[in-house]
């Protein structure tokens, strides 16, 4: 089957599914009921994200769980700022979105997309994400994980964490131009 009757049978299957959820909603209202707490604004962008890593499954473009990780981590982000936080933590929740993306690449990667690349930038971005989080929660959001000097400590270790990746890429071209 072609990349476009491919995305016709998705669409299709998609409009079906659509259509007997809302006969189902008509037809069983404490349904309704049961489905207003998970389809709230917040949820919804989960939703969205589930439904293009959907999409692209079916399709056959492990590529599309990049931006369905995206839609649903700042769905996450979202649902939890109007749950448990302030405004002020989107001034360090931001960081988050590269870990997203991270997210994204490693099931793309499992899913057989350029795995070995896709992987690595997974866990690459991954990484960074996480000391960024580190890093801005502790200054702006008030999380003392490694007390007064967390931030400086979190830089210095991503510092480290890089100098050590470049060092070993060097080693490694060396390895191999000597083989």
């Amino acid at each position: 089957m072609s990349r476009q009757g491919r995305s016709q049978l998705v669409l299709g299957i998609i409009l079906i599914l659509v259509g007997a959820w809302f006969f189902a909603e008509k037809t069983i209202p404490s349904l309704s009921d049961f489905a207003d707490q998970y389809f709230q604004w917040p949820f919804t962008l989960m939703w969205i994200g589930a439904l293009i890593l959907l999409i692209g499954l079916l399709t056959g473009n492990p590529g599309m769980a990049i931006p369905a990780a995206i839609v649903a981590g700042i769905g996450g982000i979202f649902y939890y700022i109007e749950t448990y936080a302030s405004g002020q933590a989107w001034s360090y929740m931001w960081t988050l979105i590269p870990g997203f993306v991270g997210v994204g690449s490693i099931i793309a990667g499992l899913l057989g997309d350029h795995t070995r690349q896709n992987l690595k930038s997974g866990f690459n971005a991954l990484i960074i994400s996480a000391v960024l989080f580190l890093i801005f929660a502790s200054v702006f959001g008030g999380l003392e994980l490694l007390g007064n000097y967390g931030p400086a400590i979190l830089l210095i270790g991503l510092g480290v964490w890089l100098l050590g990746r470049s060092l070993w890429k060097s080693f490694a071209r060396k390895e191999e131009d000597n083989a």
